[in-house]
């Protein structure tokens, strides 16, 4: 097995209480997710619960896009919130994934991190493929929106 960890952060200057609702409601993350434009007709669907602990999302989409699930399974406003993220194509593979909130100064340090491992085809894959490299960037474009996202709400 191949463990890995992608982890980016940002401070983005609002309030954890503006922030936290955008990344813990996922009808939310049309506004900030570095993947939303990958494929503009992907498939959604929202079950569960609104938000917080239980709300489910999964999308179907083009081979860029893949398919999968993610479910809230832990939710402490304003200062944490896990997600079981699934991946079902192109490989499938269970990622816990985590985004911390703290004050800092007047604004907010988001961490997002995105942990697994590489099983199978996947550590073959690994091998060739850095997952940091991969995925770090869409963490930091994805952080970056929502900084925007959070910042306009606030506003």
């Amino acid at each position: 097995m191949a463990p890995f960890t992608v982890t980016r952060n940002a401070l983005i200057p609002a309030a954890p209480s503006d922030i936290f609702p955008l990344v813990n409601d996922f009808h939310e993350w049309t506004k900030w997710s570095p993947w939303e434009a990958v494929d503009p007709t992907m498939n959604r669907s929202y079950s569960g619960n609104q938000s917080g602990v239980g709300a489910k999302y999964a999308w179907n989409g083009n081979n860029k896009a893949g398919s999968g699930s993610m479910e809230i399974v832990g939710s402490d406003h304003p200062g944490k919130i896990n997600i079981r993220l699934e991946f079902t194509k192109p490989m499938k593979a269970v990622n816990p994934t985590e985004f911390t909130f703290v004050p800092e100064g007047a604004g907010t340090r988001v961490t997002w991190t995105m942990t697994g491992e590489n099983k199978g085809v996947g550590k073959l894959f690994a091998l060739f493929m850095n997952m940091d490299k991969m995925v770090g960037g869409d963490f930091e474009k994805g952080l970056n929106s929502l900084s925007a996202a959070a910042t306009q709400k606030g506003s």
